[in-house]
Formats: structure tokens, sequence, C-alpha cells
């Protein structure tokens, strides 16, 4: 299958495409500010509630006036523009696919050749967010606002977050969260030499994610750290950057005060922390931009709270102890794994968490809602620092494919650090309402992730969707839903080049990622739980239908307030919803019949921890026969606190061959 790199298939096409969406931007544009300017949010409020002279209001009196004057001057442009445009969306492509040119940068290749070398299997790690990237006077009904500024940052948090070494702490008591100065210093020793992960008690056990603050621009530093392994025996696959340590557990419950004063003397011998990859003037258009004390989001804030990760900066070759300790920029988040005492159910075999920070080494990472084709561009300049394919302006436009007129795309982005080999879209054609104005749909894409050394391809199926939002269409989305299991099905047996007697290649996953717009927990949503999807594939936060693990939250937060100082950075959010009281306060709940999701005293009633919309969901079903998948972690993910009103997802599969390594 030809992956298309372009939205039109010939050159004169896409000038006229050009022009003709030239003569309908101006019009656009003035639309767009003047409905921005009557729709403030909550942030917006706050400021303006605080000046006296009423100056903004003075200048909504001024530009309301010009805004109109020029839109009415720009519309008969806008339709001769608009005339161009329709029927040329007939001949448009349904994506546009983007690798990226930098050699220097690039490891797809590299990437392949590393599951070849080793027999035991592989990890691969996925993401998916809804980022909510519409154009911004639709985007402040959500409560967020400047959607250019956002992009940018949010392609900065999820690259930055995702390129630091995979670094954790295991702690041996399930009681203690105890971390002292020496313990600190011993997490660099595996790094110092020869870079090989130590083995970890598979007992009950503490996890911890670390920030690494690098020279580098955040893309692939996977290859550096490869470099230096010299002769050394390989790690486990797809843990190249990770870093094991273990650390015997005192009986106390807290950190000493003469173990918080050295670490913080450490902090502060360091010096302050390297400047920030991007300059900040237009980041700080958005009031989450901020650096706060204890906001690490975009792994650039000098001082953070202990509560948060431990930043630690390795030299090459071998590291002197003192100097490395005088390089621990900070702090530790203990994310306490749930002992066998508290599991309602013993058989939890991963790792499970509420992080500050994307995954480190994320492999494939899918997104929703990045309708603005600006934004959508410079999204993908950030994430092209450390992923080196991306699918973007995924959908149709006008009639073409679908039954109703589609204004915007499906919103889908999908980016990969391996591969793709193949792509297919598909467009929801039962959308009702403001739903219908939008190509809701189906991404799906087949990637290779690797080799055996009989030449065979190892291939993985991803598919990201988004399902019907509007509450009540339990039809609507059981029907999509259907459809998603047809259509991938369809793309399975087209792509595939092998059969049962000859496999040319083997399939190591199969992940469905994306905002189904329903949860596991509310008594409207019991048609969609029940859906024949979750028989074929599993969820990993879910026990059975309407009942969620204790562990699992949801990922809807509630927009009016996002701009509270209690959660507006990925520190203070990811210590917030740790607490049952501040899901309570700042997540959405799951709906009854007999309670409203709108009294938040009465959440306590309501069962889940917040409405989970957001799914990662895999399969067992038509991989290699002899290949086990398991889930290693899960997380919750803060880090885009105060960008979007979603929390982003994160599941790490490890795919066994049962094969000894050579």
């Amino acid at each position: 299958m030809v992956l298309y790199t372009s939205p039109f298939p010939n050159s004169f096409l896409s000038v006229l495409h050009s022009f003709s969406w030239g003569l309908i931007f101006p019009c656009y544009w003035l639309a767009d500010r003047l409905v921005a300017s009557f729709v403030p949010t909550t942030y917006e409020k706050r400021q303006r509630a605080d000046d006296p002279c009423y100056f903004h209001a003075l200048c909504i009196i001024i530009t309301t006036p010009i805004y109109l004057a020029l839109l009415v001057a720009s519309l008969p442009f806008a339709l001769l523009g608009f005339l161009l445009w329709s029927p040329l969306q007939s001949a448009r492509r349904p994506y546009i696919y983007s690798r990226l040119e930098d050699k220097h940068h690039a490891n797809g290749a590299t990437l392949l050749t590393e599951w070849k070398a080793a027999g035991n299997g592989k990890s691969f790690c996925f993401g998916s967010a809804n980022v909510c990237l519409l154009p911004d006077s639709l985007a402040r009904f959500n409560n967020v606002f400047n959607t250019q500024a956002r992009a940018k940052e949010i392609g900065r948090r999820i690259r930055n977050g995702a390129s630091r070494p995979q670094i954790k702490i295991y702690i041996d008591s399930p009681t203690n969260t105890s971390i002292s100065a020496a313990s600190f210093s011993s997490l660099v020793s595996p790094q110092g030499g020869d870079n090989t992960n130590r083995t970890v008690n598979a007992g009950m056990k503490r996890t911890t994610s670390m920030e690494y603050k690098g020279d580098n621009t955040g893309s692939n530093n996977s290859e550096d750290c490869r470099e230096d392994k010299g002769g050394a025996g390989e790690p486990n696959e797809g843990e190249e950057n990770t870093c094991i340590v273990r650390i015997n557990g005192e009986d106390n419950d807290h950190m000493s005060e003469a173990e918080t004063d050295t670490v913080n003397g450490q902090a502060h011998a360091s010096g302050p922390a390297e400047p920030s990859l991007e300059g900040d003037a237009e980041i700080s258009k958005t009031p989450n931009h901020k650096q706060k004390e204890g906001d690490s989001g975009s792994l650039d804030s000098y001082s953070a709270s202990r509560e948060s990760l431990v930043k630690v900066r390795v030299g090459d070759g071998t590291v002197d102890q003192s100097t490395v300790n005088n390089k621990l920029l900070y702090k530790a988040s203990i994310m306490k794994k749930t002992s066998v005492r508290k599991k309602k159910h013993t058989d939890e075999t991963f790792d499970h968490e509420i992080s500050a920070f994307f995954p480190a080494n994320l492999d494939f990472l899918c997104l929703q809602e990045v309708f603005d084709k600006r934004a959508a561009e410079k999204l993908k300049e950030q994430l092209h620092h450390y992923f080196e394919y991306i699918v973007y302006d995924v959908g149709v436009y006008g009639c073409h494919g679908c039954c109703s007129f589609k204004f915007v795309n499906s919103g889908l982005l999908f980016a990969s650090r391996y591969p793709v080999m193949d792509a297919a879209y598909h467009c929801y054609p039962n959308g009702r309402g403001t739903d219908s104005l939008a190509s809701k749909g189906a991404l799906f894409l087949k990637v290779q992730v690797g080799s055996t050394p009989q030449d065979q391809r190892i291939v993985g199926y991803i598919s990201c969707t988004h399902l019907q939002a509007i509450a009540g269409d339990t039809t609507v989305r059981c029907e999509q839903l259907d459809m998603l299991q047809d259509w991938l099905s369809e793309f399975r047996k087209s792509t595939s080049s092998s059969s049962t007697a000859n496999p040319e290649e083997l399939v190591a996953f199969d992940v469905i990622c994306g905002d189904l717009n329903f949860d596991n927990c509310s008594s409207e949503d019991k048609l969609e739980q029940q859906h024949s999807l979750f028989t074929h594939y599993k969820d990993p936060c879910r026990i059975g239908p309407g009942e969620d693990k204790s562990w699992a939250i949801g990922t809807l937060l509630d927009p009016e307030g996002l701009y509270d100082e209690e959660v507006c950075s990925p520190d203070n959010l990811q210590k917030v919803l740790e607490s049952e009281e501040g899901r309570k306060a700042y997540l959405v709940y799951p709906t009854s019949k007999n309670h409203s999701s709108s009294q938040k005293g009465r959440k306590a009633s309501l069962k889940g921890n917040g409405r989970r919309i957001d799914y990662m969901l895999y399969t067992e079903e038509g991989l290699y026969l002899e290949w086990k998948v398991e889930v290693e972690e899960f997380s919750f993910i803060t880090q885009l606190a105060g960008l979007t009103d979603h929390l982003p997802v994160a599941m790490r599969l490890v795919v066994s061959t049962g094969e000894e390594d050579p």
C-alpha cells in the first residue's frame, strides 16, 4: 500500500486548494476571533475581575465593529473560495504521512535491528490523549484557549517526557517511602559503567519515574545510550535506557529532615537548570505555561517539589560519585503500588501509577481532537524531534466519503518511532448533531517493529479512533464500535502478506487507542459496556461491565477547575489525583439515574474514580501463536495539566517469545 505524503495527487490541485483556502481564511479567522472575544475562560474571568477600569470591555466595544466590518468585506471572497474548495475535496487523500528528513535524528531503521539481536522479546509503549486543539472560539467552550500556543507546548512536553531515560526505583518495603541521600546516589551506579539493568525482585514494590535533563533536543536519546554499552551484556529489548535500582526500605513513612536537607543541598549545589530548548515568548501567552514551584511539566523548571520526579544527569563513561551527587537536580515522587493486603483482586501482575510525565521511550502516540490545521503543523513540528513517522490531517472534507457535509477532519494524529507500512482511514457515516460536522472515524496502521533471524518481518497493528460525543447516543456509539471491528478485520486481511504455511510476517500486537466517549461505570453507558469489543480486546483497567479496578481513575477533567492553583501544573495535578477528595473535586464522575454529575457533593455515592472515557485496549487473538503479550505498566499522565481537559493514558506491553538469549 502506498502511503500518501501529500493531500492531493498532483501539484496543480495542491496549488488550487491553497488558493481557495487563502480566500476563505480571512473570513474564517475574523469569525473565530469575533466569537472568541465573547467566550471567556475562567482564567480570563479571574484576570478581568481585578481590572477596575473595565479595560477589556472597552476593547470589545472598539474591536467588535471592526471585526464585523472586515468580516462582511471578506464574505464575497470566502464564498468564491468555498466554491473552489468544496469540489476539490473529492480528490483529497484521507491523510498525510510525514517522515523526518533529518538523517541525523532518524533511527527507525536502527530500531528494527534491535529485536533481531535478542531472542527473549521486547516491550512497546503506547500513549493516547485528547488534546482539544479546536479553533480557538470552539476550544473556549471546553475552557481552554490559545490553540496555536497550546499545540506547540503540548508537543514540547510530550517529546521531552518521552525522550528521557527510563529509570525506576524499586523499594522492598510495602510501607516505606523513605529515600536517603545514599539511595539517590546509588541510582546512577548501573549507568556509570556498562549501563546493564539490574535484576529486581518481582515481589511487592513501589515505583517512581525519573526526570532527566539532557543536552540533546529530545530526539532519539536511546541511540546515544546504546553507543556506550560496548561489550556489556544486552539488557531487555525496549529498555535500552532503563536504569533499575534496588533500595532497602526502613520502617518510616517519610523522608527525615536530615535527608531532606541533604537532598535539597544537592539540588542547590547543582546550580540552575539548563535553559529551555525553545523560546518561552509564545508559550507564556497561556496561564498554564508559567513555571511555578513544583512545576516540571516541561522539564525546564529550576525547582520542584519533593513529591514529583527525580532529575538525574549522568555523564558518559565513569562517573565520580561525588560529582553525581552534585548533579542531582532534585526530586522523588514515589507512586505506591497497591499492596497485596489492599488488593481486591490479587492477580494484578503489572505496575500502575499516576505519573507527572509521559513514559520514557514512548514508541507510539495516538492523539484525538487535533482539528485545527495550523495547530497540527505546530504539533507535528515538535513531535518530529522525537517521533520519526507521523500521520496527520486525517479525515475527509465536504461530502466526499460520508453522508453529511464535513467542515473539519477527524482530529486524529498518529506518531511512531517505528516505520509505518500501511495506513487506512474510515469515516463513521452515522454521526449526529454537531459531531456530524467533523469526519470522526478510525485510523488503522500497520507498523514494522523488527525482524527475525530468518528475515521474517515482525509487525504490529494500531487503531486510533474517536466516537460520538453527545450524551445519550448509545446506539450510535455501539454501531461505530461494530464498524470499528469490521474495518479492522478488513484492514488486517488486506495488508497481511502471510499464510499459515509460509508466514512472512509475525504479528506482535494489536492495540486500539482513543476517546470512546463512554465510561465503564455510568448507568447510561450500559449498552457500550457490554459490547462485543470487550470480549475480543482486553482493558487493563476493567474488571467487567460496570466495574473498574480500584486504582483506575477518570480521564475527563472538570473544565471549571483547569486553572485552579491546585491543579494547574503537572506535579500539583498528580498530587491532587492521588487522593479521593482531589478526584471528587477535579474529575467528572459517572452519571447515574439518581444522581447528577454536576452535584459534587453526591459524587461519593457513585461508582469508580471518575469518568474514564480514554481507552487503551489490546488483544491476544490473531497474534503469532508462540508469543505471549502482557501488560507491564499502565499510567495516567498529568504532564498536559492546563493544556487540555483530558488525562492522557499510556500502556507498556511486553511481547515474550519464550526463547532464550543466544
